[in-house]
């Protein structure tokens, strides 16, 4: 239970999981009032991220029940505080995995803040008041301004949600390997989920060839024909993963299944580069050869700072790009969690939180 605090007055309809099985059940608790660096933010839409799925059942042994997760959040600020010069009421605001930072630290002066060793996040984490933070399954979010980023005019409110974990996800790292200053290099992506999607969109933005890597054969033509991906290899089959050696630049990484890199790596050409994004809860098998003989390079990635991300949204808005998206009321929380273990959605869902008539 959150502690206590004595501007923790306000009271919040949300959903919550409250034990390891992970059942979403309506929960009223309190949030802070609205400080003088703060928003509140009427909540639209919040997608549904692996992320949830993981802590609702405490997989990672670190859930603090109960939790509201939540981290894909947009809707309208409603009121702001008195050092907020950035934002005014009725501004359609995104908010996504950060909730504080030392701010302090030269990652955080760097502009590199999800990297500060003192990160919290918008749910499952402790706020600079000691409090532990409820996410955007829930009505509203009080959140300091400089965790806030806006939403372009033009992009549907529901379809970008998911920009805010599953868009800067694979957008930092592309940036990062000036992968948006450049065109006609040759990029994969293993993958085509609620992450490898966006990636697409993005690589196909900025004049790349995109080669989608898969262990489905169903995801061909869907990535083809759908998404505009210009190939499709078969990671299965060896015969085409052979024939595909050293003709990639570079490999975004976003399944979240244990796996070998090895085979990958082989896709890679000289001095090409392996971004993994995706999560597995077990360690990866990393064979050395296919790195010393193809001098080539694995590194992670993690979301993005807050001005990267509002890049990212910018870039979003420009290009038209959004999350496909399967929209869900309150009271399938469950199934959806029940399908995303599955993998049974394209791509994303989100909750509409603000127009569900069965909210608490």
């Amino acid at each position: 239970m959150a502690q206590t605090t004595p501007n923790h007055t306000q009271t919040v309809s949300g959903w919550a999981a409250h034990d390891t099985s992970g059942n979403i059940t309506p929960y009223t608790f309190k949030r802070r009032e609205n400080g003088i660096d703060d928003v509140t933010i009427k909540i639209l839409y919040c997608g549904i991220c692996h992320t949830d799925l993981h802590h609702v059942k405490n997989d990672w042994g670190i859930t603090m029940y109960p939790v509201v997760p939540g981290h894909e959040i947009v809707g309208i600020i409603t009121k702001v505080g008195s050092n907020v010069t950035n934002f005014k009421t009725g501004d359609r605001a995104g908010v996504g995995c950060l909730a504080a930072t030392c701010l302090k630290c030269e990652y955080c002066k760097e502009g590199q803040e999800n990297y500060c060793d003192q990160v919290q996040f918008v749910y499952n984490g402790i706020f600079w008041d000691g409090s532990i933070t409820y996410g955007g399954y829930s009505e509203s979010l009080v959140v300091d301004h400089r965790y806030v980023v806006r939403v372009p005019d033009n992009l549907s409110m529901d379809a970008a949600a998911p920009l805010l974990c599953a868009g800067i996800t694979v957008y930092s790292p592309l940036k990062d390997n000036n992968l948006l200053d450049s065109t006609g290099k040759r990029i994969g992506i293993v993958g085509l989920g609620g992450l490898g999607h966006v990636a697409v969109k993005f690589g196909k933005a900025f004049g790349h060839h995109v080669t989608i890597i898969s262990t489905s054969p169903s995801k061909e033509k869907e990535a083809k024909e759908c998404l505009g991906a210009d190939d499709f290899i078969l990671s299965t089959n060896l015969e085409q993963m052979h024939s595909k050696k050293r003709t990639l630049d570079f490999i975004l990484d976003t399944v979240s299944a244990q796996h070998s890199l090895g085979p990958t790596l082989e896709l890679l050409k000289v001095n090409g580069t392996l971004v993994i994004v995706g999560a597995p809860d077990k360690p990866m098998d990393l064979p050395a050869f296919p790195l010393i003989f193809g001098k080539r390079v694995v590194k992670g990635s993690m979301i993005g700072s807050i001005k990267e991300t509002q890049d990212m949204m910018d870039v979003c808005g420009k290009h038209n790009i959004t999350c496909d998206i399967e929209v869900v009321k309150t009271n399938e929380i469950n199934e959806a969690l029940d399908r995303l273990a599955k993998n049974d959605v394209k791509y994303r869902f989100v909750i509409d939180v603000a127009g569900d008539s069965s909210k608490p």
